[in-house]
């Protein structure tokens, strides 16, 4: 038997697996669209509540995303203190 016939392979890590925030399960943001869908409400009305300040979000050069910690610290608070939890109330004054 030769040497390497016992040796085990290397592992070669790939450039993700040298940057372990390269590899994310969790979404760090969402779309207006994907907002909609977890709440089971139109986009349109997503969009209207942030037009109106009743909603929280960020735009990046016109485009309006969410970020994943709001929606999981509402979906958290509302079901914690098991009452309606105002989405109005998590948007920052300027």
């Amino acid at each position: 038997m030769q040497p390497n016939e016992t040796e085990k392979p290397r592992w070669t890590p790939t450039r993700a697996g040298r940057d372990a925030r390269a590899v994310s399960t969790a979404p760090r943001f969402y779309s207006v669209a994907q907002v909609a869908r977890i709440f089971g409400m139109s986009s349109m009305t997503v969009y209207r509540a942030i037009a109106d300040g009743q909603f929280p979000a960020l735009k990046v050069r016109g485009r309006l995303i969410v970020p994943a910690k709001i929606v999981d610290e509402m979906t958290e608070a509302a079901m914690a203190e098991g009452v309606v939890v105002d989405a109005a109330s998590w948007v920052v004054e300027r």
